[in-house]
């Protein structure tokens, strides 16, 4: 796993050959960042959360960039357990590693971000459901960006927050953001 930009660009850590997490691949990560650099400036006091977080590849790379804290939620143990021993070696106190599951956190939650990203396992079967529950518990602050990583049979255009979507081979990501309220047309 190789961070690509910000303070630990270039670092690399080892993921055990044991685990079961897909990360995101450099490629794929690298074109993302480079889309999302385009709607946030990391370096502004920005909070995430990053929702199946895997081998924590999406929250180094945050907090690489500047994030100030980052959220990374975790179920697997031994993945948390490797992001831990990843903020440790760096010596950041930006992240915090949740052992959760991802579905009881959302509902309990209470917080916004800035940015929150989810890749979740591709076969999950509630995965098509993840972007009505991020925002059915006002997860996203009002100008915030929320990426969903999925595979390619899922499509998201006609939900009401979508407003973009990259693909890069397999990976697929579809953008969301609070939908505008539109303004009120007094009665006549």
């Amino acid at each position: 796993m190789r961070v690509i930009s910000g303070i630990y660009k270039r670092r690399r850590f080892d993921v055990p050959h044991t685990f079961k997490a897909r990360p995101t691949t450099d490629f794929a990560k690298e074109n993302l960042f480079n889309v999302l650099n385009n709607y946030i400036d990391f370096e502004d006091g920005i909070t995430a959360l990053d929702l199946f977080a895997g081998t924590g590849s999406i929250s180094i790379e945050l907090v690489s960039r500047g994030c100030d804290q980052v959220i990374s939620v975790e179920k697997d143990p031994q993945h948390h357990a490797f992001i831990s021993k990843v903020m440790r070696e760096v010596k950041t106190d930006k992240c915090i590693p949740l052992r959760a599951d991802v579905f009881k956190y959302i509902e309990k939650c209470g917080l916004q971000f800035d940015f929150i990203f989810a890749d979740p396992p591709y076969a999950l079967k509630e995965l098509a459901s993840i972007p009505d529950l991020i925002f059915q518990y006002n997860l996203l602050k009002p100008e915030g960006i929320f990426v969903l990583e999925h595979g390619k049979d899922l499509n998201f255009e006609s939900h009401p927050c979508f407003f973009e979507h990259r693909h890069y081979g397999s990976v697929n990501f579809s953008f969301f953001r609070v939908k505008e309220q539109e303004d009120a047309q007094p009665i006549q």
